[in-house]
């Protein structure tokens, strides 16, 4: 399978991989929140849009790309490899019921793609199907998605770490205050959305957290 180099090394430039959930706003404009997660340093944003019907989406999808594209930030889509092509995108994310990696290769190409997994099975299948990278978890409990899994914690995302090569962002309950434990525990990056979307100030939540990422060492 043909991968993106230089946006795949760039993705884990920062061991914070930030999910902007619409659902999840606390009162916020996506745009709002969209620029504290800028300002605050993010090198990749996940745009989240589960409930929003295509056309809306898109054109979230196409002013997050302005905004992103402005900080030189990657932009990903989660689940709509239609929303991901046409906003121009550097890529999508992809769960286990959607468009079969296989498929989604075909129509994305060497743009990134990323595929949730909840297991070390799954997660050795996405490698070897080609993806540039992995979501694992639910690593703790998590109210922001119904994955129908329970928590995978610790152990078992270090025994996904050790089934795999590619990157790894860890997913799921995830906040300032267990953070580091899930990078000592393997992953590449931590992807982070209630924590983070329901700071007072955004842009200050991540520096934090990536000052935490630096002082473990990572980046």
């Amino acid at each position: 399978m043909t991968r993106a180099p230089a946006s795949f090394a760039r993705v884990f430039s920062s061991p914070l991989y930030a999910v902007l959930d619409i659902e999840q706003l606390q009162g916020r404009s996506s745009s709002a929140a969209l620029e504290g997660l800028l300002q605050g340093g993010v090198s990749v944003v996940q745009l989240r849009a589960k409930t929003l019907p295509g056309k809306e989406f898109l054109e979230l999808a196409r002013d997050a790309r302005r905004q992103t594209r402005a900080r030189d930030c990657l932009l990903i889509i989660n689940d709509r490899v239609d929303i991901a092509l046409a906003a121009r995108a550097d890529g999508v994310h992809l769960g286990q019921d959607d468009l079969p990696l296989q498929d989604a290769r075909t129509l994305m190409r060497t743009k990134l793609i990323g595929i949730s997994t909840h297991d070390v099975e799954q997660a050795r299948a996405a490698e070897s199907g080609g993806a540039d990278y992995i979501g694992f978890g639910p690593i703790f409990g998590t109210k922001t998605k119904e994955t129908g899994y329970a928590p995978r914690g610790l152990p078992l995302l270090r025994e996904a770490r050790h089934a795999v090569k590619i990157p790894l962002v860890a997913i799921g309950g995830i906040t300032e205050a267990n953070v580091v434990q899930v990078w000592q525990a393997g992953a590449d990056a931590a992807a982070m959305i209630s924590d983070v979307l329901g700071a007072q100030d955004v842009a200050g939540k991540v520096k934090r957290i990536l000052v935490l990422g630096t002082g473990a060492g990572l980046r």
